[in-house]
């Protein structure tokens, strides 16, 4: 069964979001399966929710309402903080429709005061329902929460089922270390497994587990959204230059701007440093772009192996090495690329650098660099020396096998961008017809780098092709059919702010 990360089902949540399912209806959703979950296991009688104030508490308040809403059940809800404090809109509103519904409500600031009335609502109760924290947890179980799992962890002990909401409270929905956890006679999980319940020592806190369908958008999982840029890093205010990442881009000869656009969008990207090593005729050309970009000049009219005395240096002293643009096919070329990739920690390869991949260079590179390659149909059938499906099923596969046969993450563009690590794979839609003109590839090999430089390789071509292609889109709004690779660029910017990633 399928699991996932924390962070990755909150961007899942977002993407629903912009894809026009709210919030506010998913924690519906969510909390009328817990309800059904209660009505199953208890016929009727006393049940106490326990509540935080984050949205795993809003799905308890969902819960508690419809379950009030049925004969035979005396429902009660314990608010861990005053509800004023309440974290989410949707919280809130499901926390304020409780006073319609015939709901007993305490709220609860300290633990004093939590085990003054412990005696009479725990002990009372036929059932107990924890959505203390979910998967929103971090950092150590402070007062009343610590008391409060103790407590629902007695009521446990004295018989009772206890339901917790998604994850067990105290649990880590990652699998990393914890203080203390409810331990759940039901765990009901949403839309797929948390990695954390999975765990070895996470068997005695889950007790039995569910997995609940809430309705999420298939597309909200299948293609990248804003959610997923949410999960790239973010800078620290602490960081210092370089921080935030060190590209080195090896291009050009026979062509200079493409290297030049390369450069500018991983800058535009985040990146701290760019440097652009060039053949010496169009050294100065790529200086000309801006004088933000650092030039080397490498030692001929085209990349070559004698470049290999200066480029290890380079390479070393970077966090990615971006390279094939506007090179050209050369056999001294060629011939550079491949001694070039095994002094590289991390590589995106894109354009004419593709062309000097062979079945021994991946081999000799597996577990030595990590690589994305980016290329379009036609590059992506002579790296694979067959023709490119014209299926839409059909070139999804290609790209998973591909990618699982030579240990690489793929990013073959197109109408629909396919992006696969061979465990996972994503589709990207955004790009518009206006995008190809040329450069624009250029300019997400770049992206693509800089991102590469401070986020996980899959995770980095992904949300690289998303930024590109909104970045176009937003330029095709005012240039139409005119727009430049340099309009895609200048609204890199604004696609990284408008999804707070900083």
């Amino acid at each position: 069964m399928k699991c996932i990360s924390s962070l990755r089902m909150k961007a899942i949540d977002r993407n629903c979001e912009c894809l026009g399912l709210l919030p506010i209806q998913l924690m519906e959703n969510a909390g009328a399966v817990i309800a059904q979950n209660i009505r199953e296991k208890l016929e009727s009688g006393k049940v106490l929710f326990v509540a935080g104030r984050g949205n795993n508490g809003g799905d308890a308040f969902v819960a508690a309402r419809h379950l009030a809403g049925s004969s035979g059940y005396i429902v009660k809800v314990i608010v861990l903080g005053k509800a004023r404090d309440i974290g989410t809109g949707e919280a809130f509103h499901n926390f304020s429709l409780l006073k319609f519904s015939r709901v007993q409500i305490l709220e609860i600031t300290d633990s004093s005061q939590l085990r003054a009335v412990a005696s009479d609502w725990f002990s009372e109760a036929d059932m107990v329902v924890d959505a203390v924290f979910g998967t929103g947890i971090t950092g150590d179980i402070k007062e009343p929460e610590s008391t409060v799992i103790d407590l629902i962890n007695g009521e446990g002990k004295a018989g009772k089922t206890v339901i917790s909401v998604d994850i067990p409270s105290g649990l880590d929905p990652d699998g990393g270390d914890f203080e203390k956890a409810v331990h759940a006679g039901l765990t009901v999980t949403f839309h797929h497994l948390k990695i954390g319940l999975l765990g070895e020592k996470a068997k005695e806190y889950t007790g039995m587990i569910k997995v609940a369908d809430i309705g999420i958008c298939a597309d909200a999982e299948q293609y990248v959204g804003p959610g997923d840029l949410t999960m790239l890093h973010r800078r620290k205010p602490e960081g210092h230059k370089g921080d935030s990442g060190k590209i080195l881009v090896i291009g050009g000869g026979p062509y200079s701007g493409a290297p030049a656009l390369a450069a500018l969008a991983a800058l535009k990207a985040g990146a701290d440093l760019v440097t652009v090593a060039v053949p010496v005729p169009v050294a100065e050309i790529v200086a000309s772009y801006s004088p933000n970009l650092i030039v080397r000049k490498l030692s001929s009219n085209v990349l070559c192996p004698d470049d290999l005395s200066i480029l290890p240096d380079l390479i070393n002293s970077h966090d990615v090495v971006v390279m094939g643009m506007g090179m050209g096919r050369a056999t001294e070329t060629l011939e550079a690329v491949r001694k070039i990739l095994p002094f590289c920690r991390k590589a995106v390869l894109d354009a004419d650098a593709l062309s000097a991949l062979s079945g021994s260079i991946f081999e000799a590179l597996s577990g030595n660099c990590e690589l994305i390659v980016t290329p379009h149909a036609g590059e992506f059938a002579r790296l694979r020396n067959m023709k490119t499906p014209e299926s839409y099923e059909a070139r999804i596969r290609a790209v998973r096998e591909f990618s699982e046969e030579k240990g690489v993450v793929t990013l073959l563009k197109g109408r629909t961008d396919i992006i696969s690590d061979r465990k996972q794979t994503l589709l990207n839609r955004t790009g518009n017809t206006g995008m190809t003109v040329g450069g624009t590839g250029d300019v997400l090999a770049g992206l693509t780098g800089s991102l590469f430089s401070r986020n996980p390789a899959f995770l980095a071509a992904a949300c690289a092709a998303y930024i590109n292609g909104a970045a176009g889109d937003l330029a095709f709004e005012k240039a139409g059919n005119g727009l430049l690779a340099t309009d895609v660029i200048e609204n890199i910017p604004r696609i990284i702010k408008e999804a707070d990633i900083g």
